[in-house]
Formats: C-alpha cells, sequence, structure tokens
C-alpha cells in the first residue's frame, strides 16, 4: 500500500507527511501542536499515523486507539495513552496527582471533577517533554469513551510551549458519528488517492494480467480508498480481473471492506475463527489473557494464531492488533449472538476478579442471556468503583445494564433511577429521562419516588432552564421533608437559587418556593442553613425588612464559624448572593473569598466558576479592578474549558462597564443573551442592563443609562443588581433632570437599607435621597454618604459618590469645595481603573479651572490579560505550577509567557514584578 522514502513519504500523500514533517519539526523547537486526521474508513488516516511514529526520531512516542466496546468505560482510552508516562504522577501538585491516580483506580477516594483530571493529563504530558519531544497519536478517536475525549480536547487547546505533539485519527462523520469533541481542533481532511496514484497502487498488489477495463472500473468504484484497492479485489475471481467486473455493491464503502473482511474470517478454520472472535471481544489486546481464554475454549492456541497470522487479519506480538478496527467488527459479528455469548463468558473467567474485576463484571454481562441477580450486583458494585473514580459514565452503562438483568421489580426499579441518575450527572439527559421512567415503571417506594421526581426536576434545570425544572424541584422538596430532612432542604436551597436566578417564570415562582419552605417543619435548634434558608423565604413573602435580620444572623455564623467542605460548596454560593443583597460588603468579602479557595482546594470545578463570578463582582464593588481582570481570566479559562458562554462573558460584563469600554461591555452582552440556554432568566436581563447602564452613566450618556437602568429593574426577585440598577437609574434620572421618575426607587432603597443598617446600605440610601434632593438637605445627605462609605471598603461607591457631590458642588457655584472632592474621585477612580468615570470626574474639574492631565500608561507595551494575570500570581510568590493549576494551563506555558512579561516590562526576575505597576495599577500623572 505504501511507497516511503525521505522525499516520498506515503504513496499520495506528500502534503499530509508535510504537515506531520512540520508538527514534528515544531515539537523539536518547543512548540506544541495538535492534529485531527479525519477521512472514510481505510483512507488512510493509521498509515499516516504510522508515519508519523517512523519519523519522530529523538521523540518520546505514546500510542492509544479507540475501541467501540470501551465506549462506555471512563478514562479507557485516556489511561491507554498515558499508562507508559505513569511514572511522573509523583510530580504532579496534590489535587491533580490525587484526580488523575483516582480516575485511573490507583487509589481509592472521592470522584474527581473531570477538568481537575484535564489539568493532570496537561501536567504530566508537559512533564514528559521536558527532556525531550512527546508525540501521542491515537487512532479511532471516534470510538474513544466520551470523558477521554473531552479531557484530551480539553488538553489539546492548552498546548502551547510544552514540546507535545496530539494527532488524533477519526472516521468521517458521514461513517459514524462525529466526534463532538474534537471538532473544533485544527483538522486536515484525508481524501481519496488521485487516479494515478490508485492504479499504482492496485497494480502493486494485482499478479499477473490486469484488463484495463477492470482496472478502470476498480479504481473508480473505490474512489481510491487504499484500503478498498488493496481489499476488494481479494474477493475476485481470476476470471473477474482479466475479463469482466462483478456487479457493482449499493452498500457504503466500509461495509463493502468489512463484508470482504467477514469472508477472510469465515474462510479460515473454525478454531481460528473463535481465536479471532475472542480477540475482537478483548478491547485492550492482552495476549495472556486472550491465551487463557482461548484455552478455556478448547482452542490449540499456537496453532489458531499461526493461522490468523498467516491470513494477514491480525498479529500476535506484545500486544493484539487487528489490521484495521474493520476486521475487528466484522469478526465480532460473525461469530453470532451466541457466539459472542460464549467468548465473553471465557473472557469473564480468564479475568483475575481481584486485579480487575470492573472488565470482568462487564464480560459477564456480556455473556449473559437473562436475568441474573449475582452478575447485577457485582455491576453495581462496578458502578460504585466507576463512581468513586468519576466514572460517571461507565457507572451508568453498569447500572443500566444491571438493571436489564435484575429479576426482582423493586430492586430493578431502584437500579434504573440509579442508572438515570448517573446518566444525568455524564449530561446524559434524554437517555436519563427514559431511565427515569423506567424506574417509575417498578414499585418505588415513597423515598424512590421523591428522588425520581428530584432527577427530573434537576434534569430539566440543567438541559432547559433554572425555571423549567422549578416545579419538580418544589415537589421533590414537599414529598422529601417527612423521609430525608437534609435533603429537602438542600433541595429547597437549590430551587429557590433556581427561582432568584430565572425571573421570568410561571405566576408566583419565587413566591411558592418561599412559601413551600415556610411552611416545612421547623428545627426546634435552626442552623445557619435553616436561617439562610428562612431569610430569603420571608424576604420573598414579608418583605425585606422581615427576612433581612435573620439573613443578616445567618451570615454573621458563617462568616465567624467554621464551614465544612460539604456545607461550603453547597451553602456559600447563597450565601454570597445574600450578602450582596442585604449589603453586607464585610460577609460578601469574606466568604466569596472562602468560596473560591475552597473549590480551588478541593478541584470542585462545577463550583468554582460561580465562587469566581461571585468574587470578581466583589472585587469590582471594592475598587480593585486589576484583581477582578485576574479573576475574569480564570472564570474565562474556566467557561472555556467546560463549553460555558455564561462563565466566559460574564466576568467581562462585570468588569469592563467600569472601564468605560463600549465594544468589550457590548461584545459580552450579545455573548450572553445570544445564548439559548439562557434567554428569558431574570439573572441575564437584570445583568446585562445593569452592565448598559453603569457603562452609560460613565460616559455620561443619560438617556441610554436610563433606559437600561429601567430594564434592569424589572425583576426585583434577583435582588442584589436590581437594587444597583435601581442605584444607577437613579443617578441617570436626576442628571437627565427628571429626578421625580425616581422618587419611588429612591423610597424602596431607602427602606431597605434601613432593614439593612450596614453603612454600604446607608451610605447608598443617602447618596440616592441627595441625588433628589436639593439646597442644604442636599448637601447633608452628600456629606452623609461619603462619611458612611468612607468608612467601608465599597471603593468605587465611594469614589462614585466623592464624584456626585463634586459635580452638584460646582453646579452650585462652590468652586473651591468642587474641586477638592472632584480631584480626590479623579484620584481613586483612575487608581481604580474606572476610565470613563474618572474622565468624567477630569472634565468637571476642568470646568472648575484646575489644570489636569491624563494619566499615562504604566508600561511601554501593554500586557495581554492572561500574561497581566499571570504577572500579578508570580507576583504574589505562587509557583509556575500553581499558577498554571489556577489558569488551567502547564507551568512550560506559564514560563513561556513569564519570559514575555519580563520582556515588556524591562525586568528580568519575579521579584520586581511586586515593585512594577501593571495594567489597572498605573496612578495618575
Amino acid at each position: 500500500m505504501t511507497s516511503r522514502g525521505p522525499l516520498a513519504g506515503l504513496l499520495g500523500r506528500r502534503d499530509e507527511c508535510r504537515v506531520l514533517d512540520d508538527l514534528l519539526t515544531g515539537a523539536r523547537s518547543g512548540r506544541s501542536g495538535v492534529l485531527v486526521l479525519r477521512g472514510e474508513a481505510g483512507i488512510g488516516k493509521t498509515e499516516l499515523l504510522n508515519y508519523a511514529f517512523e519519523r519522530a526520531t529523538g521523540c518520546r512516542i505514546v500510542r492509544a486507539a479507540g475501541v467501540q466496546s470501551e465506549m462506555e468505560l471512563s478514562y479507557a482510552g485516556l489511561h491507554q495513552l498515558c499508562a507508559p508516562l505513569l511514572g511522573g504522577v509523583d510530580n504532579l501538585p496534590g489535587p491533580q496527582r490525587d484526580a488523575l491516580s483516582t480516575a485511573f483506580g490507583l487509589r481509592g477516594g472521592d470522584a474527581p471533577d473531570r477538568f481537575l483530571v484535564g489539568l493532570a493529563t496537561l501536567s504530566l504530558l508537559a512533564e514528559a517533554g521536558g527532556d525531550q519531544p512527546l508525540v501521542c497519536l491515537i487512532d479511532d478517536a471516534q470510538w474513544l469513551d466520551r470523558v477521554s475525549a473531552q479531557t484530551l480536547e480539553f488538553v489539546a487547546r492548552r498546548l502551547l510551549a510544552e514540546s507535545v505533539v496530539l494527532v488524533f485519527a477519526v472516521r468521517d462523520a458521514n461513517a459514524c458519528e462525529p466526534v463532538s469533541d474534537l471538532l473544533d481542533l485544527p483538522d486536515l481532511h484525508v481524501p481519496g488517492l488521485t487516479e494515478s496514484d490508485s492504479g499504482k497502487l492496485l497494480d502493486s498488489i494485482v499478479a499477473g494480467p490486469l484488463d484495463h477495463r477492470v482496472r478502470s472500473r476498480i479504481v473508480a468504484e473505490t474512489r481510491g480508498n487504499p484500503l478498498a484497492l488493496l481489499e476488494l479485489p481479494r474477493g475476485l475471481a481470476p476470471v473477474d480481473l482479466t475479463d469482466g467486473f462483478v456487479r457493482p455493491d449499493a452498500r457504503p464503502l466500509s461495509r463493502q471492506i468489512e463484508q470482504g473482511f467477514l469472508r477472510r474470517v469465515r474462510s479460515l478454520p473454525a478454531e481460528t475463527q473463535r481465536l479471532l472472535f475472542t480477540a475482537a471481544a478483548e478491547p485492550v489486546g492482552d495476549v495472556t489473557l486472550l491465551r487463557r481464554a482461548a484455552e478455556r475454549l478448547g482452542i490449540v492456541v499456537d496453532t489458531a494464531v499461526e493461522h490468523a497470522e498467516a491470513s494477514g487479519l491480525i498479529t500476535f506480538g506484545a500486544w493484539v492488533r487487528f489490521r484495521h478496527p474493520l476486521v475487528r467488527s466484522a469478526a465480532y459479528r460473525a461469530a453470532g449472538l451466541d457466539g459472542r455469548r460464549e467468548v465473553h463468558r471465557a473472557l469473564a473467567d480468564a479475568t483475575d476478579a481481584q486485579l480487575d474485576p470492573d472488565r470482568r463484571a462487564w464480560h459477564l454481562a456480556r455473556a449473559t442471556a437473562g436475568p441474573d441477580e449475582t452478575v447485577a450486583a457485582e455491576l453495581e458494585r462496578s458502578a460504585d468503583r466507576a463512581r468513586a473514580r468519576g466514572g460517571i459514565a461507565a457507572a451508568a452503562a453498569f447500572l443500566d445494564r444491571a438493571a436489564e438483568l435484575t429479576p426482582d421489580p423493586a430492586r430493578r426499579g431502584a437500579r434504573a433511577l440509579a442508572a438515570a441518575q448517573a446518566k444525568y450527572h455524564a449530561g446524559a439527559f434524554d437517555a436519563a429521562r427514559e431511565l427515569a421512567d423506567a424506574a417509575e415503571l417498578g414499585p418505588l417506594d415513597d423515598l424512590g419516588a421523591a428522588r425520581s421526581t428530584l432527577l427530573r426536576g434537576q434534569i430539566l434545570s440543567a438541559s432547559k432552564s433554572a425555571g423549567a425544572g422549578l416545579p419538580l424541584l418544589l415537589d421533590a422538596a414537599k414529598r422529601l421533608e417527612p423521609l430525608d430532612a437534609r435533603r429537602a432542604r438542600e433541595t429547597y436551597r437549590d430551587a429557590i437559587y433556581a427561582a432568584l436566578t430565572a425571573g421570568r417564570l410561571p405566576k408566583d415562582g419565587v413566591l411558592a418556593v418561599a412559601k413551600a419552605v415556610l411552611s416545612a417543619p421547623r428545627p426546634a435548634e435552626p442552623t445557619r442553613d435553616d436561617l439562610l434558608l428562612a431569610g430569603l423565604a420571608q424576604v420573598s413573602t414579608e418583605g425585606y425588612a422581615a427576612g433581612t435580620p435573620m439573613l443578616l444572623e445567618a451570615l454573621a455564623a458563617f462568616r465567624t464559624d467554621e464551614v465544612s467542605r460539604e456545607e461550603g460548596l453547597g451553602w456559600l454560593p447563597l450565601a454570597c448572593r445574600s450578602a450582596h443583597s442585604t449589603w453586607d460588603f464585610e460577609s460578601w468579602s469574606v466568604l466569596s473569598a472562602g468560596l473560591v479557595d475552597l473549590a480551588r482546594e478541593t478541584g470542585t470545578l462545577s463550583v468554582l466558576p460561580s465562587a469566581l463570578l461571585l468574587r470578581l463582582s466583589n472585587r469590582v464593588f471594592a475598587g480593585d479592578l486589576a484583581g477582578a481582570d485576574s479573576l475574569v481570566v480564570e472564570a474565562t479559562a474556566i467557561g472555556e474549558a467546560t463549553g460555558s458562554r455564561f462563565f466566559a462573558h460574564y466576568g467581562a460584563l462585570v468588569v469592563e462597564p467600569w472601564k468605560g469600554r463600549e465594544p468589550e461591555t457590548q461584545q459580552a452582552i450579545e455573548a450572553i443573551t445570544q445564548d439559548h440556554l439562557l434567554q428569558g432568566e431574570g439573572k441575564v436581563v437584570t445583568a446585562t442592563q445593569w452592565a448598559a447602564a453603569v457603562l452609560y452613566n460613565g460616559l455620561a450618556r443619560y438617556e441610554e443609562a436610563y433606559a437600561a437602568a429601567k430594564r434592569g429593574c424589572a425583576n426585583p426577585q434577583e435582588l442584589g443588581l436590581y437594587l444597583q440598577s435601581m442605584v444607577e437609574f437613579i443617578e441617570a434620572s436626576a442628571r437627565l433632570g427628571r429626578p421625580e421618575d425616581a422618587i419611588d426607587t429612591v423610597r424602596t432603597i431607602h427602606d431597605m437599607a434601613r432593614a439593612s443598617g450596614t453603612d454600604w446600605a446607608l451610605g447608598t440610601s443617602a447618596r440616592v435621597r441627595a441625588l433628589v434632593s436639593d439646597g442644604q438637605a442636599a448637601d447633608a445627605l452628600y456629606r452623609e454618604a461619603i462619611a458612611r462609605l468612607g468608612d467601608t471598603e465599597v471603593r468605587t461607591e465611594f469614589a462614585r459618590v466623592q464624584l456626585l457631590y463634586g459635580e452638584w458642588l460646582r453646579r452650585e457655584n462652590r468652586r473651591a469645595d468642587a474641586r477638592a472632592h472632584l480631584a480626590a474621585a479623579h484620584e481613586m477612580l483612575s487608581q481604580i481603573g474606572a476610565e470613563a468615570f474618572a474622565e468624567r470626574a477630569r472634565r468637571e474639574l476642568q470646568a472648575t479651572g484646575a489644570k489636569v492631565r491624563k494619566r499615562t500608561a504604566a508600561t511601554d507595551e501593554a500586557l495581554t490579560p492572561q500574561e497581566a494575570q499571570i504577572a500579578r500570581l508570580a507576583g504574589d510568590g505562587l509557583t509556575n505550577p500553581e499558577i498554571g493549576a489556577q489558569l488551567f494551563i502547564s507551568p512550560h506555558t506559564v514560563e513561556w509567557h513569564l519570559r514575555k512579561v519580563f520582556s515588556k516590562l524591562g525586568i528580568s526576575s519575579r521579584r520586581e514584578i511586586r515593585s512594577t505597576p501593571l495594567e489597572g495599577e498605573a496612578t495618575s500623572a
């Protein structure tokens, strides 16, 4: 099939070989590379991987291949690729080492987050490529288990300066289901050979004369597919090759090739066929295991191996390898149903129950025809082990089959429900719904029925929107009350969080949840969790003033008492949100920092994105836009890793308006509002319109700010940014000379602020009342606002009230007084990086007669956001691995970015970063 030389490479594949050579050259120069080879079955993708293997001199090479029967065994493909590199696991940071070891079953522990496993894999590959370039070749990637494919795509997107090459071979989507996790990686379509090259290949394998019309017909019908050119003529009689040609087959070419392989398998001696059947059912290619299984089937192994290798369909070396995946599938089909059960039984008997219990259970399940409690129980134990190492998809597959094999209807329903829950956690929502339906056909007990309802609500919330699953969550919480008080409380928590987020719900959405919470049995000694939940419920049912004291009590308890991991991850997001809503800035600061630390330390990436958003919002109000920028980069990295447009863009939505950057703010707004999964959710409407209002108030475009802020006030249930939208609305109204439009809004804020009683709340109340007041009343209120906000850490609000007071003083012709406050506002806003508001202060200062220079950039060449964050983290003393872990990049990439930082800043060491102003940290000139 091939013609290999230093220049020619593979026959007809000069361009493809050049691309592979360039990747290898780049790796030797310290540059990573990724390529997905796409093409139909038999087109030559495997040969191109072999070419890369032969050309990768001086490189370390690891290989893996997807196997169709392994697609539901989580991390099977990744483990196959990484197995030769596991000696480097001990060099990984602790959380990464533990995550990867748990995923591969090397140690016990809680299920690791799959993105932490991805980061660990990136670090492992980068470490392996440190001494010599690492080349990873992955064949038949369309058959990788889903979590392995996702992990390798995660790694591929973050390779930069690691001397690592990843090359995947993927069958075209028209031949099988596309590998969605690899669709956006750099790819190369592998076409059929040209007519000329096809003819050369055909001539090289056909002995004797070949009728030119037959030759042309074969070339035309194989469409340049090399494997077809090699295999289809094998099924033709000599007379067909010399005098004519068989009838064209309408089946797909891959099916024709497989049929050819099927004929060749069936032409072998019976024992050799059974050996191939067994090898096809054993996905790993373990020669020793295969021999043991074959002996149990009564096969004379050496003779069968000799005949099998002579056929050219399979080779037996260190590992068993079929010539092509189509040979494996042909052999498996040829076995028939009874034959497949027979070889799976032999493989189960040959598999060590201590060393590989899960694969043994899987073979037993394939060998079992009818209900069998013993096998079902073994599958259930395998599911538990799979869950413990983060193999949710594998756990779902084990439980699904266990349910099918369970003879007792009640136990079958419980296992089907467990399988449905695993499918839900694996993101297979349709399959989860189907299994939930199957579970409910069995006699579920009351707890099982409640858990089924809860699951349906969770599926709807995850697959549609926060509000879609709310009625079911509420129903489940009520059912759980007498059965499992802790889970009922947690379900109410999730329901009220969903209700606060969704906004536009069926009538009385939040109110319905709140009433249910308050009607539930109350514990004699309520915990801080109970207080938080009840406080939010009372805010919704009885008003802000009724529930806020209870919320503040709960927040104080969260702030001062130790919080366990489980409670922190479950309850702190709601607590942080409540702190914002009650103007409790101290609790918001302490709890959001603690939540981020907890999520990072535990590697809980299901919580970390939300934690980062809560924290960066806090940092924005604290006037730390530089710190918020760092968190934006981290949140964006996680959003890109998880495919969440919301997490990838919400950080920019919060930060960019304060900088007065209209294009960036609008881009973030559009990215979120155009996401169909988020449309209609109140939090999205409130957040985007608040962002627009801040932007336009900063730019002094008050009509646009007024309109946006008014829309931001449309969802009072959301609380946090609803309160801030009211503040922006009042400022825009006042600046447009229409303070009467804001009177009711001012009264609302004043009433809420008195209920809160914090300096942030009372200072905000004084600020907005000053905006709609005149004369001495306004002057007194501005002074009160400055005094109260000056005692808080809410620096952005303190700076803005200085600006507002200065503007009011100038209009009152008190220029000297105005100049002092405007100068203070300009200085603070410039330091913060709130450029539009600083420019507003500068113009006002000039109007008083003061001379003000615009601030200058701190560096000659601006750092990118990622470079700036890496510089800050390095300046804080974090090591390269610690920075990489936080930003989902490898330590090598961190070092590469730091070299650019040093060059741009004109420094030569990490110590100098601390004394060098970065973007957002420059002072005014």
